[in-house]
């Protein structure tokens, strides 16, 4: 077995301009260091050099871990700490336009880079056998930027070549594609690669075959909801199902044993990963997510920002411990000692009154001079907005104050649970809760420690449960937006009031009391805001671009 320093001098020999990923596995993993120094001129110099072409491509995927605020504060997951983000100051009152909206417009960069990468590669003279598969690497990344597009805006320019407004003028504008286009194109992308990408990367970081079939699994997945499927047209469910049940067949993930840790950087690549964006601690490529949504004063100083507040409405959906939801008379919950009994996964992912967060107990209660105190003010950067703290996905040794890029965590995109999850889901919704649903999701259920459903639910129960689990699983991973959209319930939910924990002493007892959070008000216009806004600088330069419905 290859140490760590091994890896690292092979790295050097290979690519000497480079930065070196710092290696948790004992295999190879993907060079994610900066490549601007790479050039159309010097691309095809060597698979060497295109390889550092394509690594800087990896490395443009969405920088989640040094956002200042999960999209899951969009949302009704979480509130964020500061009146003055995103979603404080633009989405959760709906008052975004085409001209502040947060955009991912800017995929086209990325999308270019690999035209570029894919139209040099084809017409070199590198290797065959090399050329296949970083060809299939590079459309698979085109595809998932694609994928952002096509959520976010619905159909979208498809653009294939190598566009140059300095030689080809205005021509290099194009119009929108039609939504079905666009979704079509992705998915027979994923289809076309994966035959040509590996089950197991040579090295750890970069596309494979299980990372394809779930970018399909999931596409088809959100085109079978609501959203895009309002005739329930069950064939499409079909088709979702049996894409994540090829990623199942394929038994080369599972479960990690532990939902804590299975985000810390000790444990990037594990079985259950498909796929994920690399980071480099100690250098700009580093993670912060601890400096940035971590509990903001432990110990009586500010490690974090504390810019993720978990609703009260997400941590009623943590069932008990005997997996029972808390509105079962049977479950045990006690609103007035309500932290007592929960599943794991609550304990694993909120900061509460009473836990314990770098060996400091965390007070949120009023009354006792706590700066984490619920905070009824609207003070950016008082205490919590909710009466909790987000832990999931959280390691301790990196919660230091702000930007701090040390953490070399990986972000994972897509892991074996959700596969679990999208599978439950397309074969409940095509044809019922048949025992493949049940084995899906008490897999899921059964890592936190929880029994397995009950025999005999109907559809629509099992349905409940489903959009429970996925919630509380997926928490802070980007998904609980995306699931709201095609879902079609974000006019229902995010039409409402998060709530938080207020904890007063009344009559010398502690008293637990759910409130409104203080400007936690939620506006959704079912009218416009199941998409964005094409941004008005796009629509200025592309006249032949029609901007989305009623913005």
């Amino acid at each position: 077995m290859k140490t760590m320093n091994n890896a690292i001098i092979n790295f050097k020999c290979k690519v000497a301009l480079l930065f070196l990923m710092s290696l948790i596995s004992c295999e190879k993993s993907l060079d994610v260091s900066p490549k601007d120094q790479v050039t159309d001129n010097t691309l095809l110099a060597s698979t060497g050099n295109a390889d550092l072409f394509l690594n800087g491509i990896y490395a443009s995927l969405p920088d989640v871990y040094n956002m200042q605020e999960s999209e899951d504060a969009w949302t009704d997951n979480a509130m964020c700490g500061y009146v003055y983000y995103v979603s404080r100051a633009l989405i959760n009152k709906s008052v975004y336009t085409s001209a502040n909206a947060p955009t991912y417009w800017t995929q086209y960069v990325n999308i270019r880079k690999c035209n570029l990468f894919i139209a040099k590669v084809e017409s070199s003279t590198l290797p065959d056998t090399w050329k296949k598969l970083r060809l299939a690497e590079a459309r698979f990344l085109r595809a998932y930027f694609y994928q952002l597009l096509w959520i976010h805006y619905g159909g979208v320019p498809i653009i294939t070549e190598v566009l140059d407004k300095n030689s080809q003028g205005d021509s290099i504008f194009r119009e929108r594609n039609t939504d079905g286009e666009t979704f079509k194109f992705i998915t027979d992308e994923c289809a076309a690669i994966a035959t040509d990408l590996p089950v197991k990367p040579a090295e750890t970081g970069r596309a494979t075959k299980g990372a394809a079939l779930t970018l399909k699994g999931w596409c088809e997945l959100f085109e079978a909801s609501l959203l895009k499927n309002p005739e329930n047209d069950k064939t499409k469910w079909v088709l979702a199902a049996s894409t994540y049940k090829s990623v199942m067949d394929l038994a080369t993930y599972s479960l990690f044993p532990d939902l804590e840790t299975m985000f810390f950087e000790g444990n990037n690549n594990n079985v259950e990963v498909i796929f994920s964006k690399a980071y480099l601690g100690g250098t700009s490529l580093g993670g912060s997510k601890e400096g940035l949504w971590g509990t903001r004063i432990v110990g009586g100083a500010q490690v974090g920002y504390g810019a993720m507040n978990p609703s009260q409405e997400l941590v009623d959906e943590y069932v008990m411990a005997n997996g029972l939801p808390i509105s079962d008379p049977a479950s045990g919950y006690n609103p007035q000692n309500p932290y007592v009994n929960r599943e794991k996964r609550f304990y694993q992912s909120i900061i509460y009154d009473g836990s314990f967060w770098l060996g400091y107990e965390i007070v949120i209660k009023q009354g006792l001079g706590s700066r984490n105190a619920t905070d009824l003010s609207n003070a950016s950067g008082g205490g919590t907005n909710t009466g909790y703290g987000l832990r999931k996905g959280l390691d301790p040794k990196y919660a230091i104050n702000g930007y701090s890029r040390l953490n070399s965590a990986g972000f994972i995109i897509f892991r074996y649970a959700e596969v679990l999850l999208g599978y439950a889901e397309a074969q409940n919704e095509a044809s019922g809760p048949d025992a493949s649903v049940y084995d899906a999701l008490n897999k899921v259920r059964a890592r936190s420690g929880l029994p397995p459903l009950e025999a005999g639910l109907n559809q629509d129960q099992m349905r409940v449960i489903i959009r429970r689990e996925r919630r509380v699983e997926l928490s802070f991973e980007e998904k609980r937006w995306n699931d709201l959209i095609r879902w079609k319930i974000a006019e229902i939910n995010l039409n409402s009031t998060i709530h938080a924990m207020y904890i007063e002493k009344i009559n010398n007892i502690w008293v637990y009391k759910i409130i409104p959070a203080t400007d936690g008000s939620r506006i959704f216009y079912a009218n416009k805001n199941y998409l964005l806004p094409l941004p008005q600088g796009a629509m200025d330069k592309n006249s032949k671009l029609t901007q989305n419905p009623n913005y």
